[in-house]
């Protein structure tokens, strides 16, 4: 009898520990949840006040200004911020002659996680047309030019750094954030950055739109370039076509030669889309030239790609002719990795505190983003769409989020932040 007590008051005992543990637990959730409501209107203020500013890839003065924002208020967090001007620029066919800086911040914990945030202040649009998109709240969507696509994930790393100073959590080691102002014509000045921070990194989240549905991305398609020239021999296209060497042919005959490279069950996608050939009805044309849109799942797909194009090339229809080809990466795919599942599996069950559940998506569905830059050498976590639900991107007049994601997400992004660097999510 006695033991039978003894064994009974154990059970108890470790029944009453068990409870005890998860109210500790269930005790800084409730905080972050409760903050993250109160932090909503303080976002939607950021975001109308980025929204405000105009800020296209080639608007150098409008990047500048949004920069010198976006530094001010990081500034204000505690961290140590640069506005970065662009050094290393990897000229690509369209790159133009000036691209826009980066804001590069650091906020120094105690702990010993490396943690980055990456999000781009540029746009699609030119000056001018924000008249035609301002920022305004219709119900549950918040409208305005470029807030899809990306100033919602600025406003969005912002005030994630602004709750966890609200927790006074700082278990972190480093919080890198890289806000670059060149997102949009594919990166050419911050990749190598991107790059090089990241591969030092236990784990990057990169703040593009999740979509209508919030998912998050493992792997992005990657985009590249290919550019074909024939030089031929122009002559009278009346009198004396013998004499010319037409560059048009040549062109017609390289064409379709290299139009089943496309290996749609691998990802591997070749498509020819822009060609231009002559000057005038009557001469042989001396120039031809023609441009393909690629996409791969794989870096070492595009690089089997460029040595077929090169390959093809060698084959001539007109020995007189000369064929040039240029391939560049416009950005490279992002590849899933073991991390990047273990990251998003922990952010389900953040999810489910919330009553929510959490889309991850392991196959590249749309166009490429700078996280692939991130997973060039990264050894840890790359996670795409940790932005806002949102619709719309590069339209005239539908773009927005929507304005309850604004808390999940920022209750997503703070606990990874925390649970990464209290050991809990390795």
């Amino acid at each position: 009898m006695h033991l039978s007590r003894l064994v009974s008051s154990f059970v108890r005992s470790l029944i009453a520990l068990a409870l005890a543990a998860t109210a500790a637990h269930a005790a800084p959730v409730t905080d972050v949840h409760a903050l993250t409501q109160k932090e909503q209107q303080a976002l939607l203020d950021t975001l109308r006040d980025l929204v405000n500013i105009e800020s296209g890839s080639k608007d150098i003065d409008g990047l500048n200004q949004i920069a010198g924002r976006i530094a001010g208020q990081l500034k204000g967090l505690g961290a140590t911020v640069e506005v970065l001007q662009p050094t290393d620029v990897y000229r690509l066919d369209d790159t133009p002659e000036k691209v826009g800086p980066a804001v590069q911040a650091v906020f120094k914990g105690t702990g010993s996680a490396k943690i980055m945030l990456i999000a781009h202040m540029d746009t699609v649009y030119l000056k001018g047309m924000l008249k035609d998109q301002p920022f305004r709240v219709d119900g549950d969507k918040a409208y305005g030019l470029g807030i899809a696509d990306d100033k919602q994930g600025i406003a969005l790393i912002i005030h994630a750094v602004a709750l966890l100073q609200k927790l006074n959590f700082n278990g972190y080691g480093t919080l890198t954030v890289l806000i670059n102002g060149d997102e949009e014509i594919s990166s050419p000045a911050w990749r190598s950055a991107i790059t090089r921070l990241a591969a030092e990194q236990d784990a990057v989240f990169s703040f593009e739109g999740g979509g209508l549905d919030g998912t998050l991305r493992l792997a992005t398609s990657g985009i590249g370039s290919a550019y074909l020239t024939v030089q031929g021999r122009a002559s009278h296209a009346g009198s004396r076509p013998e004499g010319g060497v037409n560059a048009l042919y040549e062109l017609s005959h390289q064409l379709l030669q290299m139009k089943d490279l496309s290996k749609p069950e691998q990802g591997l996608k070749l498509n020819w889309t822009v060609a231009t050939a002559g000057t005038n009805r009557n001469v042989i044309p001396a120039e031809a030239a023609a441009q393909a849109d690629a996409r791969a799942l794989k870096v070492s797909d595009f690089d089997a790609l460029e040595k077929a194009l090169q390959d093809k090339i060698k084959n001539r229809l007109l020995p007189d002719a000369k064929v040039g080809l240029k391939f560049e990466v416009r950005r490279p795919p992002l590849e899933p990795n073991d991390a990047a599942r273990r990251v998003t599996e922990h952010g389900k069950t953040i999810y489910q505190e919330i009553g929510l559940a959490l889309n991850v998506a392991e196959k590249a569905t749309g166009g490429g983003t700078d996280a692939a830059f991130a997973g060039l050498k990264a050894k840890g976590a790359v996670v795409e769409g940790m932005g806002l639900s949102s619709f719309g991107a590069h339209s005239n007049d539908a773009e927005y989020v929507k304005i309850d994601s604004i808390v999940p997400r920022l209750y997503l992004t703070t606990r990874l932040i925390m649970d990464m660097s209290t050991g809990k999510l390795k």
